[in-house]
């Protein structure tokens, strides 16, 4: 049995008490140390959640003893923080999006592979029973040739999360680098394409301060002609998130399908009946990614999402950046042979 992994935390954030370190805990797997840019903010983090180091500098947490890092900051300080982690020969999960430019991503791409350990970013979705049952009826061809996807992912940001997210664009607020970096994510994985060009517009419909997106619809191009349409927004209190899967023999219909819960039920409308789809256990999805993650540090796989999964998916957030300031059809930088799209074959047997 492979012994469980010992994490430092980089980050007091809210999505490492909520969500993370309970997973964690649930799979055996313990934070050892926990840095914050505030070390009053850390420590009071540290007391909360009984880690038991609360470190004042990067340095110093790097410095104790673990397995792995964990990096839940804002989205400006992912660059270095990884490069730091990586070099000192610390496996790396950070959260999406990887970086803040495709330069500072592939940097730590670079990083993790030179010192030889796991680089996973965190994209949630591909946990979700949900998500991966479509993903596993696409690739078995049950809705035929994919022609298109429906992405409505447009939420109300909780209030103990309208801080920086809705105040600080240096810190990568707004909706894009929040929301529709994973929408980008979950195509990749669902469709086994990547996103050749998106045309976007986005609006400020009042939560956020002047200037930051809360609320933006994208339409995007992929590969082999498929479009997909995204809405993505913080100002949405009552609509639930879904996912549409239309091809030409038949279309799934998702519900609740973009969330951090293993909720949603799944459908298969084909001509005029209607089948439900039998999406497996209902696994806590930061259970299912943390296991992954530690199956690969351990030789056994890869993460859900890769550092170059991470980095094609930011390629595809900042294609939307530039077309919400071009009001044109953009681009997305072209998949290098450092960011390949997860093989499905690869996702043949997982649990989900």
């Amino acid at each position: 049995m492979n012994r469980p992994l010992r994490w430092v935390l980089v980050g007091a954030s809210d999505i490492a008490a909520t969500r993370v370190i309970p997973a964690m805990r649930a799979l055996g797997q313990e934070p050892v140390a926990v840095f914050s840019g505030s070390p009053e903010r850390g420590r009071r983090f540290a007391g909360r959640h009984q880690v038991p180091v609360a470190a004042r500098t990067l340095d110093e947490a790097l410095s104790v003893p673990a397995d792995a890092v964990y990096i839940s900051t804002t989205n400006e300080l992912h660059h270095e923080q990884a490069v730091a982690a990586a070099a000192a020969g610390r496996h790396v999960l950070c959260e999406k999006p990887l970086a803040m430019t495709l330069d500072d991503a592939a940097d730590i791409v670079r990083a993790a592979r030179t010192a030889g350990v796991v680089l996973g970013t965190h994209h949630h979705l591909r946990a979700s029973p949900v998500i991966r049952s479509i993903q596993k009826m696409v690739a078995g061809g049950h809705v035929g040739r994919p022609l298109a996807v429906r992405v409505h992912h447009a939420v109300e940001l909780p209030q103990r999360l309208r801080g920086w997210r809705l105040k600080n664009p240096v810190a990568g607020g707004g909706v894009v680098f929040d929301i529709t970096v994973h929408d980008a994510d979950a195509l990749r994985f669902v469709l086994g394409r990547e996103v050749l060009d998106v045309t976007a517009t986005a609006v400020n419909q009042g939560l956020a301060v002047p200037g930051v997106e809360d609320a933006v619809m994208a339409v995007l191009r992929l590969e082999d002609d498929v479009l997909a349409c995204a809405h993505d927004a913080f100002t949405v209190p009552h609509a639930g998130t879904a996912l549409e899967v239309h091809g030409t023999d038949a279309s799934l219909f998702a519900t609740d399908a973009m969330t951090q819960d293993p909720d949603g039920e799944v459908v298969l409308r084909r001509g005029g009946s209607t089948v439900p789809v039998d999406v497996g256990p209902r696994d806590d999805l930061y259970v299912t990614g943390l296991r992954a993650f530690a199956d690969a540090v351990h030789g056994e796989g890869t993460p859900l999402a890769t550092g170059a999964d991470g980095f094609a998916s930011l390629a595809v957030a900042l294609a939307v950046r530039d077309a919400l300031r071009t009001g044109t059809r953009t681009p997305v930088t072209p998949v290098t042979p450092v960011t390949p799209v997860t093989p499905v074959s690869s996702l043949e047997g997982e649990t989900p």
